[in-house]
């Protein structure tokens, strides 16, 4: 369709018509059919085709252009409607609607710390089963106009939700501690027997934090030294944290990077659907599967 109206302004400017259809590789038939659909009006299909990529910017757009076609299918899926994946990939490819892309820059540590490491109790299991069974903890960097701020999380490897986290200048053991009690707090301190897990970094092996794990009842696992695979659940989420939202961003101040980061997470947790889990958000996850236990009990 592109070539055909770049014909027609070259036909508008005094151009051969037979010389630009030449040029641009269509047919002089093929260009004054178009120009007779022109002037017919939009067909149903093309009608129906651009109601649809006004859906799909809508969704595009609430996910902060986040999403590529398989993400975009399956919200408007969750909204009712009937769409096929090959129909809103070619849209959006001629549309210029696209996601952002993945970079593949995997993080390995180092073995350090105050003590021995914990025996790693996951062994990379992070199928979705039933929440609070396996946390999982990790620290990253992100870059402001005022240095570094780093984040801390714990994410739930059930639900793949964000159930705590913690910001600050440093990245000492007080940073991961604040991140695990925060934790411990938003699932109302039921933590006994629940697994954390994380790579072999000081802070999780210090005396400080495993003093925290014992105080909430739990069971401490680490990840083998250099392989930022045993640990590749929270590797993911901040590699999407990093192109969804620090790459496209530049804080000026740490608590503008604070601030849209907790925004961010809040978004993360409850409106952006995952692949692993069906489909479902995190807390949509852990609703369905919570709901059975309490209508048992």
């Amino acid at each position: 369709m592109t070539r055909y109206r770049w014909v027609a302004a070259r036909r508008a400017e005094g151009f051969p018509t037979a010389v630009s259809c030449r040029v641009a590789g269509v047919s002089r038939q093929a260009f004054y059919d178009w120009v007779a659909r022109l002037k017919e009006g939009p067909s149903p299909a093309e009608l129906a085709d651009a109601e649809l990529v006004g859906a799909i910017r809508a969704v595009h757009a609430e996910s902060g252009g986040a999403y590529g076609s398989p993400r975009v299918t399956a919200q408007l899926r969750r909204q009712g409607r009937r769409v096929n994946h090959k129909r809103v990939e070619r849209l959006m490819r001629l549309n210029g609607i696209c996601g952002i892309h993945k970079r593949r820059t995997p993080r390995f540590t180092g073995s350090a710390g105050t003590r021995s490491a914990p025996e790693d109790l996951v062994r990379r299991r992070f199928r979705p089963g039933r929440p609070d069974r396996v946390w999982a903890g990790d620290i990253t960097y992100i870059p402001t106009g005022q240095g570094w701020l780093h984040l801390a999380v714990v994410l739930d490897i059930g639900s793949r939700r964000i159930v705590g986290y913690s910001m600050a200048p440093h990245m000492a053991a007080p940073l991961v501690i604040d991140a695990l009690d925060t934790a411990a707090a938003s699932r109302g301190h039921r933590t006994a027997g629940v697994t954390f897990h994380s790579d072999r970094g000081p802070q999780y092996l210090s005396r400080d934090f495993a003093s925290a794990l014992r105080r909430h009842n739990m069971r401490q696992s680490a990840g083998r030294v250099g392989n930022c695979w045993d640990n590749s659940v929270v590797e993911s989420f901040f590699a999407t944290l990093k192109r969804e939202l620090v790459t496209q961003t530049r804080f000026a101040t740490r608590n503008q990077a604070r601030q849209e980061i907790f925004a961010w997470i809040g978004r993360y947790n409850n409106r952006r659907i995952h692949s692993t889990l069906e489909y479902l958000t995190p807390t949509e996850w852990e609703d369905h599967h919570r709901q059975p236990l309490e209508q048992a009990a």
